[in-house]
């Protein structure tokens, strides 16, 4: 059986490994975070604090625990903060990366990292794995640095290319589009959304999946694996008024233009998935499957 060390396991798509991981058995899983765990069942793998700004930390954990394959989840994905923090971005989104594949080298670790549609302009999409990266913005330039530095390096490496990843977890600390947009609806609040930027949004527990599909199939190069819906922001909130019956007149549609974000977005991503399915065996659910599966969970955490 492979062990796998999970990187920023705290957040949304490394709780959702964890997860997929304890309910397969398929897998032996070391999860790494700064701070302490907090996934709420602790039985069944290992977790170990690790900063991955700290090089001789990582070294330490990676070496110790010899994993086959890491799976490279943490990163600064805030565009705006991106741009704002470009040093700290910097170190996260590429210095990090840099520390994994000397350690991946080392010891002949297969290394899956986590990539964006923000390597592009959106001139174009949908893209396929081949298209060329040109990124609007700071955090976009760090997610290219990062494949790039992959590209030249000796270990064997895959990377998972994804677009707005939303799911929950049980104690409800990462927020993402569908439950803002959700939580402002039902107080009643008016939102402004963007009408003129395209996305294909991933639920949580595919891209997990996918994440370990890489794996088990030692997957090496790029790979896009998004949902399968392509649709506009303002859709997007419009489906998640329709599906929780929400007022959609409190829905105000503007241009990306008139909401001075400090980073610039691309207009139309999107991806196709065809290498991925093919390859991987990857078979995402529909937005509305997702909206249903995050239902469920919003019930049975009310339950609890």
């Amino acid at each position: 059986m492979k062990t796998i060390l999970v990187t920023g396991s705290n957040g949304l798509l490394g709780q959702k490994i964890t997860e997929r991981v304890l309910a397969t058995k398929q897998f032996n899983l070391i999860a790494t975070s700064k701070g302490a765990n907090r996934y709420p069942i602790k039985e069944g793998y290992v977790y170990a604090e690790m900063d991955i700004l700290n090089a001789s930390n990582v070294e330490e954990i990676v070496g110790k625990y010899k994993p086959d394959a890491i799976i490279h989840t943490a990163a600064m994905t805030n565009v705006d903060t991106c741009e704002a923090q470009k040093e700290l971005a910097y170190e996260l989104n590429v210095k990090a990366v840099e520390t994994l594949i000397k350690e991946s080298e080392k010891l002949d670790v297969q290394l899956i990292h986590l990539s964006t549609d923000f390597v592009f302009d959106g001139e174009n999409g949908p893209y396929d794995e081949e298209a060329p990266t040109c990124p609007v913005s700071y955090y976009g330039e760090t997610k290219v640095a990062a494949e790039e530095a992959l590209k030249k390096s000796n270990c064997k490496w895959a990377v998972l290319r994804t677009i707005i990843v939303y799911g929950i977890v049980s104690d409800m600390s990462r927020s993402n589009i569908i439950l803002w947009a959700k939580a402002a609806l039902e107080k009643g609040e008016s939102i402004n959304v963007v009408n003129d930027q395209w996305r294909m949004p991933t639920l949580a527990e595919d891209l997990a999946d996918c994440c370990l599909l890489a794996v088990a199939k030692n997957a090496q190069g790029i790979y896009n694996a998004s949902g399968k819906d392509m649709m506009s922001i303002s859709e997007l909130v419009y489906k998640v008024a329709d599906f929780w019956n929400l007022d959609k007149g409190l829905i105000k549609e503007v241009s990306a233009a008139t909401l001075n974000q400090t980073a610039k977005r691309p207009a139309r991503t999107g991806f196709i998935l065809d290498k991925t399915i093919h390859d991987l065996g990857y078979n995402p659910h529909s937005f509305e499957q997702g909206l249903e599966l995050l239902n469920q969970q919003l019930l049975s955490l009310e339950t609890v």
